[in-house]
């Protein structure tokens, strides 16, 4: 079935039960300042995939009483083939350094991430040729749960990811190093809202997807439209997408849940998501029985 046309919508009614944020801290830092971070990496395989991307690297940290590993000997080897300046030194001294719980004895310092313009991500494509696939976050703010869904995204074959510039987690070092080198591959743009941001893509001809358990259709209902250009639209931890949001999405789409427990967590929603959309987008897919129009 073909993605049906857009035109002579009306706003969906608010069911995402969203609320006002509480006022920024006077004793943060300025919100516009923030950039999407990236410089302080830490964990084998982030530190890895950051060495592997050819993103600068100012220097590398390892401790002194490293076991032997052959992911921690690559590290090592890519370093001196960088020219990279490698500073041993002791476990005590990584852990103050350290921003997670766990660097695995492994820390680099490097160039902040580059922001990409929305409507360059909205055109580029796969390597292997497919369409764009992005994924918003709106609002997410626990750094794990972000780590986890980059990882998921880019192993699912996502293009690129949006983010808000306010009131939202970008990548910091637990983000990093949850994403376990995801962040290399990925471009990512900040926006400053998110509601304006969907309708810029959807004037750049992306399909706007958003996931909120509170909706008539599932995802698995996806269709044709999985195969066109897409943004997957994933709320914040609690409260879910926005009443704005959700009123710029061309369809809004649930995961069944058909156990004891009422939801699933962000990182958890977007690995089943993007994989559905990919398997979609794989040769030979069978297209379901019921196709979806968009939400009126």
């Amino acid at each position: 079935m073909s993605p049906p046309k857009r035109g002579g919508r009306k706003p969906p009614p608010n069911r995402s039960g969203g609320h006002r944020h509480a006022p920024a801290s006077p004793h943060r830092a300025p919100a516009a300042a923030r950039g999407l971070g990236g410089d302080q990496v830490e964990g084998r395989q982030a530190v890895r995939e950051l060495l592997l991307s050819g993103r600068r690297v100012r220097e590398l940290w390892v401790a002194t009483d490293l076991d032997d590993a052959s992911v921690v000997d690559e590290i090592l080897e890519l370093a001196r083939e960088m020219r990279i300046t490698v500073r041993e030194v002791s476990r005590n001294k990584m852990a103050a350094e350290a921003r997670t719980d766990a660097p695995q004895g492994v820390l680099a310092k490097a160039v902040p991430l580059h922001e990409v313009e929305l409507d360059d991500l909205a055109k580029a494509r796969h390597a292997n040729g497919g369409k764009p696939f992005l994924i918003v976050a709106d609002g997410v703010t626990d750094p794990g749960n972000l780590g986890a869904l980059l990882r998921s995204a880019s192993c699912a074959g996502a293009t690129g990811v949006v983010l808000p510039r306010h009131r939202a987690v970008h990548i910091t070092p637990t983000v990093a190093k949850a994403a376990a080198g995801a962040i290399e591959h990925l471009p990512m743009a900040l926006v400053g809202g998110i509601p304006n941001a969907l309708a810029r893509l959807r004037d750049l001809g992306v399909w706007v997807v958003g996931l909120d358990m509170v909706a008539d259709r599932t995802l698995f209902e996806l269709g044709d439209v999985a195969r066109e250009p897409i943004a997957l639209v994933l709320g914040a931890e609690g409260r879910g997408i926005s009443r704005l949001t959700r009123q710029r999405c061309d369809v809004v789409v649930r995961i069944p849940l058909v156990g004891p427990l009422e939801s699933l967590n962000v990182a958890t929603a977007g690995a089943v998501a993007c994989y559905e959309v990919t398997r979609q987008r794989m040769p030979g897919s069978v297209e379901p029985e019921v196709g979806i129009e968009p939400t009126t």
